[in-house]
């Protein structure tokens, strides 16, 4: 198996070269406000990739059941060029846990979050080095319209007068699972009808996508199921209460009137 050197080039990505993060790198650390930045740089990456991933995938006739490296033409470029933002954008969003960690906000670090923002970054650099188009383009397509929902949610939480109005954020959960299962039956495809794509890639595809449902899932019923669980239950409780408070209040108000209408004894003169 080849690798691509398209990556390399800097005719191809603005004079980035092979990495252009190392040089930039302690700048990140200058910003104050990262949380803006990044609900800013993240969707302006996303909302540029997924239409042009579309209309390269269209340019180039990709094949939904399974599309070959080197095998679109022109296209081809115009889909490794976006997926290098695409790239670029999971560094972004890895340097995120970095910022959880100086803040302090250690609760935020989560198994989930750091296990899916290390592997994302780890695997997308093996793509670009080795199948940087084809078969590639469709899990980067469905995640790019999903953080663009993602980080949209994020940005108008930040204001206070929005926050009431946000009650979709457990369906971006959804959309995330729903992304996994569509991203699994596509790579299937490929491993069914074989093309000019590397089968092993397709089967650590299925696999990931597979721990990535497990977790995201635990994160749903953790997250959304046992909160609404307890928040009935709590609910009842407080009903309850309610209950045998009102109950306790009739009894003791009786007791006290009938205390009060008791016949006094006679005084034996």
């Amino acid at each position: 198996m080849d690798r691509w050197i398209f990556h390399r080039s800097p005719a191809l990505f603005g004079g980035f070269g092979f990495c252009p993060f190392v040089p930039c790198f302690h700048q990140y650390f200058q910003v104050l406000k990262w949380n803006t930045l990044m609900h800013h740089l993240v969707p302006i990456s996303r909302h540029c990739s997924a239409p042009e991933l579309v209309t390269g995938v269209w340019e180039g006739q990709y094949n939904f059941f399974c599309q070959g490296t080197r095998s679109g033409g022109e296209a081809d470029m115009k889909i490794v060029h976006v997926l290098w933002w695409y790239y670029f954008s999971k560094l972004i969003e890895f340097m995120d846990t970095f910022f959880f960690i100086l803040r302090k906000n250690n609760h935020q670090v989560t198994v989930l979050h750091v296990y899916h923002h290390a592997s994302m970054l780890n695997i997308w650099w093996f793509v670009m080095n080795w199948v940087p188009c084809g078969h590639s383009y469709f899990g980067a397509t469905l995640n790019s319209f999903i953080h663009v929902l993602m980080y949209s949610y994020y940005g108008l939480s930040s204001v206070p007068s929005m926050r009431p109005y946000l009650w979709w954020k457990k369906y971006i959960t959804q959309g995330q699972l729903l992304q996994f299962v569509l991203t699994i039956i596509q790579t299937s495809c490929g491993v069914i009808w074989p093309c000019a794509f590397p089968l092993g890639w397709l089967y650590f595809q299925i696999g990931y996508m597979i721990s990535l449902i497990a977790l995201f899932t635990n994160f749903y019923i953790q997250t959304y199921n046992k909160k609404g669980a307890s928040r009935r239950r709590e609910h009842q409780k407080d009903h309850q209460n309610g209950s045998v408070m009102a109950v306790n209040g009739h009894t003791s108000s009786f007791s006290s009137l009938e205390n009060s209408l008791k016949p006094r004894k006679q005084r034996k003169d």
